[in-house]
């Protein structure tokens, strides 16, 4: 447990998370380790109800955390327009920041009236500054960038890649003219390309919603009291070093799923489809793990090119498909690979990644499924859908060289049996195995006492108790 030194009873920090995709999570363990290693401060975490209810299921909070729902902004019977992902998102900023106002009203008046003294919120969220500035002058503002940090220096640089690349109608000339232009112009960014960046920074539809929400966080984050950051000192250290002077201070706490790893429950079964017994039945670094979150899924098209090259490769593979989806598989697939292969409609992620049979883990590259494969030292097979996905993908194949991406950056059968005889059969893939084992190892001495991860958690917890400098 770390510790925050002299501690002021009456401290009490609110912590406003983003409800979509996996971002709350990383900031729900940010809390959990807060407020575990601040006993004598309060907490209290806003969310909606729909993204708490996930955090919580079968799990205790600590007892100084507590949990709050504010509106999302949706009607009652609200429907998701597949036309418009972004909606959702959009009716929830409708209602922001008010609704994080009065969850603090109540929250205060549930703390016997302790003033909120810290602000920690996810980095989407900008206005959580202007908030903290509204508690008093001096109540600091700590936001937590749950993703890879070259996205987050692609959004701190929006302007300037927007007057050095330039853009088109909609983003779209760029894509055409400048797609495989490198980023080198920006510290640490040689060998990612604009095709890399997320949409809404140079092409895209750069007046959404979502695009104006990050350029405006881009401009926001340096004025914050400190960054947290869910990374680790030797992923990318140029990018690290920008991003220290670019900030007021900046504290690299990662991997979360390492330094706080979720609260283990052992009335709980977690590995309700036996996928561990499954993997040990199998040899040392064997099996194929197929997984692309719990948001995306791939085009029906790609999905059945999926399922013909993990037939044809002739590797053991486990699959974590939703059961809704299992349709748009090719006839007597599930039939004909039952012998080699198991299709789940959930797996326990971090525990697969870090069994000795998991061997490749084909990946939408989101940041937490990157960093729990470094953490179990798995070469990655990339195939990124939206946002820092493509960065990731990139970053992950070109650069720490732990993975391969797909020609054209789309699944094909052949290009599935490929990417899998690259990873599990070849030199190289034995290669990016050791590479990945070096960078999980950083990863777990990173977060290990008098770890720089550690360590920096501890600089965290100065700040929100009001007991150290940023």
């Amino acid at each position: 447990m770390v510790s925050g030194g002299q501690q002021q009873e009456e401290a009490h920090v609110a912590v406003l998370a983003f409800p979509f995709g996996t971002h709350a999570a990383p900031l729900h363990a940010l809390a959990r380790g807060l407020a575990a290693a601040a006993p004598l401060v309060w907490f209290s975490f806003f969310n909606s109800a729909k993204s708490n209810a996930s955090l919580l299921q079968g799990g205790d909070a600590p007892p100084n955390l507590k949990f709050y729902d504010v509106s999302d902004g949706l009607t009652a019977g609200f429907a998701v327009n597949p036309r418009n992902p972004e909606e959702e998102i959009e009716l929830f900023m409708q209602v922001t920041p008010g609704n994080f106002r009065d969850g603090i009203e109540k929250a205060v008046r549930s703390a016997s009236g302790a003033s909120i003294s810290c602000v920690v919120s996810d980095a989407f969220l900008w206005f959580a500054g202007d908030l903290a500035r509204e508690m008093g002058a001096g109540v600091p503002w700590v936001p937590l960038w749950t993703g890879g940090i070259r996205s987050l220096s692609a959004h701190i640089y929006t302007d300037a890649l927007r007057t050095i690349v330039g853009v088109g109608e909609e983003g779209g000339a760029v894509m055409a003219t400048k797609a495989d232009t490198e980023l080198g112009f920006l510290p640490g960014m040689s060998g990612t390309r604009v095709r890399d960046l997320p949409e809404g920074i140079v092409f895209g539809n750069l007046s959404s919603v979502f695009a104006r929400l990050l350029h405006r966080m881009g401009q926001e984050l340096p004025l914050a009291t400190a960054v947290v950051l869910n990374t680790f000192d030797v992923l990318d250290p140029a990018i690290n070093d920008d991003l220290r002077a670019k900030f007021k201070a900046c504290h690299l706490v990662g991997p979360l799923n390492l330094l706080l790893p979720p609260p283990q429950h052992p009335e709980l079964d977690s590995d309700p489809s036996g996928c561990l017994r499954w993997l040990d039945k199998l040899p040392r670094g064997a099996v194929a793990y197929v997984s692309f979150g719990t948001v995306m899924s791939p085009p029906p098209g790609e999905l059945a090119e999926l399922a013909e090259g993990l037939e044809s490769c002739g590797a053991p593979f486990l699959w974590s498909l939703k059961e809704k989806l299992r349709a748009r598989l090719p006839a007597g697939f599930l039939e004909r690979t039952q012998a080699r292969g198991l299709v789940v409609a959930w797996a326990p992620q971090p525990l697969v990644l870090a069994h000795p049979a998991t061997g490749a883990f084909m990946t939408h590259c989101g940041w937490n499924s990157v960093m729990e494969s470094l953490a179990g030292g798995v070469p990655m097979v990339c195939r990124p859908f939206l946002g820092d996905q493509r960065l990731n993908a990139r970053t992950v194949a070109s650069l720490w060289r732990v993975g391969v991406e797909f020609e054209a950056g789309k699944m094909t059968r052949d290009g599935v049996v490929g990417a899998l005889g690259a990873v599990l059969g070849s030199e190289e893939g034995r290669k990016m195995r050791e590479r990945a084992c070096a960078l999980g190892e950083a990863a777990r001495e990173a977060v290990q006492q008098g770890g720089s991860s550690a360590e920096a958690l501890q600089a965290v917890v100065k700040v929100i108790c009001g007991s150290g400098d940023a």
